[in-house]
């Protein structure tokens, strides 16, 4: 395997550890988050699925808690887009 093959890897292995500390937060509300891409100038597109596709809270759910914990945990990450954010 290529060395960029790799490094993507484990940086999709640590937004996934990101996302693994609030997932608890959106399962218990019926929703969740996944990972579609992580580019190769490190921009992240993310999905919401269940309850959390179509809340009208998800903007902020989105800002205080997906966004925080990805640009705390992984600060290469250059933007983080949802998909399918519903905005109020």
């Amino acid at each position: 395997m290529s060395q960029t093959k790799t490094q993507k890897t484990t940086l999709n292995e640590r937004v996934e550890a990101a996302l693994d500390n609030i997932r608890p937060y959106l399962i218990m509300d019926g929703g969740n988050v996944k990972i579609l891409e992580i580019t190769g100038d490190k921009n992240l597109k993310l999905e919401f699925v269940g309850n959390c596709g179509s809340c009208p809270m998800s903007t902020m759910t989105f800002k205080a808690g997906v966004e925080e914990a990805i640009k705390k945990s992984v600060p290469e990450i250059e933007s983080i887009e949802v998909i399918n954010m519903t905005t109020a």
